[in-house]
């Protein structure tokens, strides 16, 4: 693997004497950080919040997810209405001094028909057409967040965010209440119903309803009926809220849950023709991470003093005018890491387990956070890892859409923000009466590309815990079947290939100063006909469009309908990125190495600075690449798994990765880093498919 800290050969570039840039502290480049290092964040303040130390391990059983009471159903028409409304939830959090639980107020999804709302939200389970489900699924999403005149956590209002696009600064949350957009993410789903964080809408406000601009380009307009396309494998999609600007905070506040797809191979059933576990040997985990108030509280960082402030304020430069920022904030910061770990909206929870095979689905519902998991034995008890075993193998036979071309047996696996995947453990290696602690050594820091060592917060290096306490055939009497060698279901896309688009990742500055992660082109911008796309005439930019682009400027990512592409993506910063297309399911990879080239790949190239236009006009700093040099292959870094349908992707810094989709729905989408704090401030772009854009 390669380290971080030597990815960037740097060669003399044209004006500005240095290679691939974007990363703060280069030549031609701004901020302090020298090409290609860690980030040393600073410790917590901890005043005034829950201390992770104190908090219980293990001792509070994970909320089951797949459980039959906790599955969506729908109503006798087959349509789904759900609402995103408040809540007050118990999540394992108590006072140190007296033991008595914490509440924690949140945001969630729950039934129209009665009152309960949970984080995460209840799980949808639909069949397939293959299965003989319905054509779509039909989803009613109503927004209940009526009478909420403050956001649970606190808003930056200077970013590009749903109230403040052109024509809607005249709204608020104190007035009109909370935008949301829910995404099905890996939905293969028309761009009305798709999530774009431009199709938001507020809670009714008795017929005053706020709804976003691009849906005046919706025939029939505005609507809460979304349809779910059922022609599709089976696969693990879940649901998130996407709002403009505003979709860590949503997120962060509990607006998330599953959404499995079943087909007459993968049925979710004990007599599946693969013999995978099913229920209850079939689970599935949302992994997150928080930060709490000593009272319970969520608690994100915003203002001077609290975690990560200096990192990404005062340690980059920034310069926040009082008259926006009194006091300093609330600004968005460039990542967030939460030092308690949580799973199904319960800090380190345990589940009780039979020795035997089990299937777990695991969602990283992180803003940040890139994980590593392993699976160590310990004795019965034990809160830490100081006795443990080596790591424990285990499958993985799928991922995020979807079962896998092969198992791949591993003792580790990496696993970036917003992707899915589909493990089986099989608990009898482990003597009974045992626990097996699910590990996290992925680190409290942005990845690189290298596992970092020891996490800064002490207790995010472990996840949850499994006791193998139950005897076989105390949850059920169904066999044991599984059988790794069955798993052979993905097909590679053999599509030829019409495109190889060429885009890129940056890293800039916005008109403040912060961090700002931008998205662009690595080569002149073209339309679905090959025509130039320019710079329009607003823009300090002039010529054909490249380069860092804000998520507001003219569409440069416009395939034709139908279309398949090879997407070289450019990693011109010192992190990895998450990066996710909505609409399509991809194969990493070319899948013809000898015409199209191999799936990750080293470059260098000069680096030109450039001004990015902000949304309000104001003028911020990116770069283009010019010049651009391949170099040696890489091989996919150490734990990461990639022969199943993804709709994720992990981009290493200095590195071009290759991924090959086809774009079978016409229409408006986005493209943009999963990185939640990423895609809030500007790392994300629209994704047009065919006339239009």
């Amino acid at each position: 693997m390669i380290s971080r800290r030597n990815f960037f050969k740097l060669t003399a570039a044209t004006g500005l004497g240095l290679a691939v840039s974007g990363v703060p502290g280069s030549k031609g480049s701004v901020g302090s950080r020298t090409v290609g290092a860690s980030r040393a964040f600073a410790l917590p303040a901890a005043t005034g919040l829950s201390d992770p130390a104190l908090q219980p391990k293990f001792l509070n059983d994970v909320p089951d997810a797949l459980a039959p009471g906790f599955i969506y159903q729908p109503d006798n028409k087959g349509r789904y209405k759900i609402k995103a409304g408040q809540a007050v939830q118990y999540t394992g959090l108590v006072n140190p001094a007296t033991g008595a639980m914490l509440p924690t107020p949140i945001w969630g999804y729950g039934d129209q028909k009665d009152k309960f709302i949970s984080w995460p939200g209840r799980t949808f389970q639909v069949k397939n057409v293959a299965a003989g489900g319905l054509p779509e699924t039909e989803v009613i999403w109503a927004n209940a967040l009526d009478g909420v005149v403050q956001h649970l956590l606190p808003v930056d209002t200077s970013l590009h965010w749903a109230y403040g696009l052109h024509g809607y600064t005249k709204y608020s949350i104190a007035k009109n209440g909370v935008p949301i957009i829910t995404h099905l993410h890996g939905g293969h789903t028309d761009y009305q119903f798709d999530g774009n964080p431009e199709f938001f809408y507020s809670p009714d406000g008795k017929g005053k309803q706020v709804v976003g601009p691009q849906w005046d380009a919706v025939p029939g307009g505005f609507t809460t009926k979304f349809r779910y396309d059922n022609d599709v494998a089976a696969g693990n999609l879940w649901y998130h809220d996407h709002a403009l600007g505003i979709t860590r905070l949503n997120v962060y506040a509990g607006m998330a849950g599953f959404y499995f797809v079943r087909d007459d191979v993968d049925t979710g059933e004990a007599n599946n023709p693969l013999g995978l576990p099913a229920w209850p040997y079939e689970k599935a985990y949302a992994i997150q991470d928080r930060m709490f108030y000593a009272s319970g509280q969520l608690f994100y960082p915003a203002y001077p003093g609290d975690p990560f402030y200096n990192d990404f304020i005062t340690g980059e430069g920034a310069i926040l005018p009082p008259d926006l920022f009194p006091g300093g904030g609330p600004t968005g910061l460039a990542e967030f890491f939460g030092d308690h770990m949580v799973v199904n909206g319960m800090i380190w929870p345990k589940e009780d387990v039979e020795p035997r095979n089990y299937r777990l689905h695991v969602l990283n519902g992180t803003d940040s956070r890139f994980m590593a998991l392993r699976f160590r034995q310990v004795p019965a008890g034990a809160t830490d890892l100081s006795s443990a075993s080596a790591p424990l193998p285990f499958y993985v036979i799928g991922s995020d859409q979807g079962l896998a071309a092969a198992a791949t047996q591993t003792d580790m696996l990496l696993f970036e923000p917003g992707s899915r995947y589909d493990i089986v453990v099989d608990f009898s290696q482990v003597p009974a009466g045992s626990r097996v602690i699910m590990e996290n050594i992925g680190g409290d820091e942005p990845f690189g590309g290298d596992i970092p060592g020891p996490t800064l917060f002490n207790e995010t290096n472990r996840v949850m815990a499994f006791d193998v306490v139950l005897d076989k055939g105390d949850l059920s009497d169904v066999e044991d079947t599984f059988d790794h060698t069955a798993i052979s279901q993905y097909s590679y896309n053999t599509n030829p290939v019409d495109r190889v688009r060429k885009v890129a990742l940056f890293e800039g500055k916005d008109e403040f100063g912060r961090l700002q992660p931008l998205l662009g082109t690595a080569e002149p911008a073209t339309d679905y006909l090959g025509n130039p796309i320019n710079w329009p005439a607003t823009d300090t930019n002039t010529g054909q469009m490249q380069g860092s682009i804000a998520w507001h400027s003219p569409t440069t990512e416009n395939p034709a309908l139908g279309a398949t592409e090879i997407w070289e993506i450019y990693n011109a910063t010192g992190d990895a990125h998450p990066v996710h297309l909505h609409l399509v399911n991809f194969q990493v990879g070319t899948g013809d190495v000898a015409k199209y080239g191999v799936t990750r790949q080293e470059f260098t190239a000069d680096t030109i600075q450039q001004p990015v236009t902000q949304h309000n006009g104001a003028q911020g700093i990116g770069f283009r690449l010019e010049n651009i040099s391949l170099g040696n292959a890489v091989p996919e870094p150490t734990g990461y798994v990639e022969n199943a349908p993804k709709d994720m992707v992990t981009a290493l810094p200095g590195q071009v990765t290759r991924i090959k989709a086809t774009f079978d729905k016409p229409g408006r989408y986005v493209w943009h880093c999963h990185i939640l704090s990423h895609e809030d401030h500007e790392m994300m772009r629209v994704l047009h498919v065919g006339p239009g854009a």
